[in-house]
């Protein structure tokens, strides 16, 4: 998306991000220029560092943009427009997703996207000879689509998200429940699951002890 100049502009918009970068006065320059760098300007090293910073910055200038009512409002027409791609999963029945970092720091994971019916998160899709881009999931943040839901509730899906069923031979296997089922039977009766704070507290169980106990 692109941020607007404006936005860039607003010294409160950019708060914090100077101790993040070395050359952030040169690259904030270089992002509110008008001209592209030619040639030459791509051998130089010394540019490079500061397109390097450039980049970045700009990225984490992006995350905090799009966080906006501006960008949550843009974010929404591309949303419904399909162009962050549909679930990879087959029972979700392509519902669209929204673009998620699993880190708001960079240099930490790619960009990944969420589906709101499902709530699980999955490596984007390519088309067939599409070149593979590593875009850094802090551009995006790991707040984007719960910000965009809560702001815009009626984007969340009405309906519940259809459980696999697992079958031998066209029977159903006994006693076996998928996460996505589980959730939807909790979620009927009103239950919540259970925080695993035991388990956090006492660490993993020793297994070998179990046994002989």
């Amino acid at each position: 998306m692109e941020v607007e100049e404006e936005f860039i502009r607003d010294n409160f918009n950019l708060y914090g991000l100077r101790p993040l970068f070395q050359y952030y006065d040169q690259a904030l320059e270089m992002i509110l220029d008008s001209e592209a760098p030619d040639d030459e300007d791509l051998q130089d090293q010394d540019f490079l560092e500061v397109y390097k910073d450039a980049c970045e910055l700009y990225g984490l200038i992006h995350v905090r943009y799009i966080m906006s009512p501006r960008g949550l409002s843009i974010l929404k027409e591309r949303y419904l427009n399909g162009e962050y791609g549909a679930c990879p999963r087959i029972n979700c029945l392509n519902q669209k997703c929204l673009p998620i970092g699993t880190s708001d720091e960079i240099h930490n994971s790619t960009t990944r996207v969420f589906c709101p019916l499902c709530e699980q998160v999955y490596a984007p899709r390519t088309k067939p000879g599409a070149v593979q881009t590593k875009l850094d999931g802090a551009f995006f943040g790991s707040s984007l689509p719960h910000m965009l839901l809560q702001t815009y509730p009626d984007l969340l899906p009405l309906e519940q998200p259809g459980a696999y069923e697992a079958k031998i031979f066209g029977f159903r296997v006994h006693g076996q429940k998928s996460v996505i089922r589980r959730k939807v039977e909790n979620g009927a009766q009103g239950i919540r699951p259970p925080r695993p704070l035991q388990a956090a507290v006492n660490g993993p169980r020793d297994l070998d002890s179990d046994e002989s106990s």
